[in-house]
């Protein structure tokens, strides 16, 4: 399907737009001051090692120390170690590690010892042997050509094995010769660097976002990748002249007064992408709850009536909501467990065009996706593997006033709460008065509906309480001052 990239740069951000038809549809977001580390190579520092869950805990120089799996060790990986981690890994040990995944939520980054090196062709890695293709190359005869020429380009006794990447197939041997050449001049870089190095130290950083996506997501399909910083465009042209040639005549260099991202409604899209409701055309809706276990989507009728009858307008919604919610889920980057809610379907003819629409619509993610069908509550259950933060995560925080909740007490609860603590502190401390500071609708309260607790409270403790409304103060808040 045609493609079209947009780039928005700025000195503390770089935003990326996956457009088709004018539809966005994926959207990547790079912070100078909060990059993502996947893909980069450290020599890390083994500060825990834990026997009971077969996992190391290394120090790689970041916030929080990061994870090692027994699984994820290159020995134990290939069946050449079987020996329990206590026995490999020591305190204090040095290793080059590889980052997996981003640190997520209150979870550090995953490590690997199995270092792998991405060029835009094939996959180096350095410690293997073998010749790996791309699975999405389907063509028997293709995949057995491609294998024989990298065995020819890349002989067994030079050091690694390699990767076929999809966007190999139809390349020449001089372009993958040149990406053999990168790659192995690269490693060799990074050994030099790791020789007397320091733990924790780092090694090698991968690409910036603009050139990943270059590198990874430009294919032939795609027609323009359009950029609206001067410094990036000449910086992007470098880097595809240099190792994609065939794609640096599909860059441009968007001049225009509007920001590029208005022009094409993407500021829109991504305020939709952080809001809790979806509208569908039809005028039903969709609830997306993002929790730390998994995210749940709940499909609504809402406003849509349909034409004939009820069973035929919820196979309608739903049929719309199997688009909506993959386009959605790679909008907002949702990953791991994921719960679809659709509306209730009496015929298993209805749930199988459902199913098979939304496998149909799912299928377009770049990211892995793996769907478990119907259970017997009716639900969808699916995963999709989480590689960076959400949407979410990168642009906002907990509500300050909530903890993230999503809902507060309500003023009257508040009101008890307030009228518990004074009797409580009535009968800790010795004072003339007691002085409630809350906010203005709490206040409003206590001198309206709730005065006659306020006075027979006053009344028990043998004591005047005052109130004083703080315009500074959220509905939960408040504070108890003794005269």
């Amino acid at each position: 399907m045609p493609e079209q990239f947009l780039i928005n740069f700025t000195p503390q951000e770089t935003r990326i737009a996956t457009m088709q038809h004018g539809v966005v549809q994926e959207l990547h977001i790079e912070r100078s001051s909060g990059r993502g580390i996947v893909g980069n190579v450290y020599m890390g520092k083994v500060v825990r090692v834990l026997p009971g869950m077969q996992s190391a805990f290394v120090e790689i120089g970041l916030e929080r120390t990061a994870f090692l799996h027994v699984a994820e060790i290159w020995a134990c990986k290939n069946n050449t170690d079987t020996r329990p981690i206590e026995r490999i890994l020591s305190e204090g040990q040095s290793l080059m590690v590889q980052v997996l995944k981003d640190p997520i939520g209150t979870k550090g980054a995953r490590l690997t010892t199995q270092v792998s090196f991405a060029g835009r062709l094939l996959v180096h890695l350095p410690q293997e042997r073998h010749i790996g293709i791309s699975q999405r190359i389907e063509n028997e005869s293709e995949r057995d050509n491609l294998r024989a020429r990298i065995q020819t380009l890349a002989p067994e006794e030079d050091a690694g094995g390699f990767i076929v990447r999809t966007v190999a197939e139809g390349a020449s041997d001089e372009e993958l010769s040149g990406d053999i050449a990168y790659l192995r001049r690269l490693w060799q870089e990074i050994l030099s660097r790791s020789r007397g190095v320091k733990a924790p130290a780092l090694l090698h950083e991968d690409l910036d976002l603009a050139q990943r996506v270059l590198r990874d997501l430009v294919n032939r399909e795609t027609q323009s990748i359009v950029v609206d910083s001067r410094e990036t465009f000449h910086k992007l042209t470098a880097f595809a002249r240099e190792y994609m040639p065939q794609v640096a005549d599909r860059l441009e260099h968007y001049t225009g007064e509007r920001p590029l991202f208005d022009l094409h409604n993407i500021e829109e899209e991504i305020q939709k992408a952080l809001a809790r409701r979806v509208d569908l055309k039809s005028g039903g809706y969709l609830i997306f709850d993002q929790t730390e276990a998994m995210t749940t989507v709940d499909v609504n009728t809402g406003g849509f009536v349909g034409v004939r009858n009820f069973d035929e307008t919820i196979f309608k919604t739903n049929l719309e909501a199997t688009q909506t919610i993959a386009r959605q889920l790679r909008l907002r980057n949702l990953g791991g467990i994921i719960i679809v809610d659709f509306i209730d379907m009496d015929t298993q003819e209805h749930q199988s065009a459902v199913l098979a629409e939304f496998n149909k619509a799912l299928s377009l993610d770049r990211t892995r996706v793996t769907v478990s069908g119907f259970t017997q509550l009716g639900l969808i259950e699916l995963t999709r593997k989480r590689t960076r933060e959400s949407l979410a995560h990168i642009l906002c925080q907990p509500c300050p006033t909530c903890s993230g909740r999503g809902e507060v007490k309500t003023a009257r609860t508040v009101c008890y709460e307030i009228l518990r603590e004074v009797l409580r502190e009535s009968r800790q401390f010795s004072t003339r008065e007691m002085r409630i500071l809350a906010a203005p609708v709490v206040i409003d309260l206590f001198l309206d509906e709730e005065s006659q607790a306020l006075a027979m409270l006053s009344d028990f403790i043998e004591r005047p309480v005052s109130l004083h409304a703080e315009s500074g103060y959220n509905q939960e808040q408040f504070d108890i001052v003794l005269m």
